[in-house]
């Protein structure tokens, strides 16, 4: 039983890469998310809501990863 890997999308492979300016906008955009998410935890510590605050603090760091990895990529 030989099991054939899923067809890939030409267009996908054709596709071009990102130019700077859209890369360091859509890195300025996650930085904005990040600081919100970030907003949100630190609002949440400072009522009490544990978890709520470290969820935010972890979506901030997540999204300022993904950002990186977006500049970093191209």
């Amino acid at each position: 039983m030989s099991v054939e890997p899923p067809a890939r999308d030409p267009d996908l492979d054709a596709a071009p890469a990102r130019t700077l300016l859209e890369r360091v906008a859509l890195g300025a955009i996650a930085l904005l998310v990040a600081a919100l998410f970030g907003a949100i935890g630190i609002a949440a510590f400072a009522g009490g809501e544990v978890f709520l605050g470290v969820m935010g603090g972890i979506g901030a760091l997540m999204t300022v990863w993904a950002a990186a990895g977006n500049l970093r990529r191209g």
